[in-house]
């Protein structure tokens, strides 16, 4: 396989990527895996590449920064 991008892969090539990367989804004791399998659908189906998928995830962690605002470096 030359790649992990939809336009290098198979649908099916796709599907290993995906479960060989997330492991044992029926060995889970609390549900989530399964949620996480559903996140990657997208990339299966051909509509979005991995990357886009993963930066869509982690958009959703941001953290709120509270420091004071500079107006520069503070170096003279």
């Amino acid at each position: 396989m030359a790649g992990y991008l939809i336009k290098d892969t198979t649908r099916e090539e796709r599907e290993k990527i995906v479960a060989e990367s997330l492991g044992n989804l029926n060995g889970s004791c609390d549900g989530c895996a399964s949620g996480l399998a559903d996140m990657y659908q997208d990339y299966i189906d051909g509509k979005k590449e991995l990357r886009e998928i993963n930066m869509e995830f982690r958009a959703g962690y941001t953290m709120y920064d509270n420091r004071p605002e500079r107006s520069g470096c503070g170096l003279k």
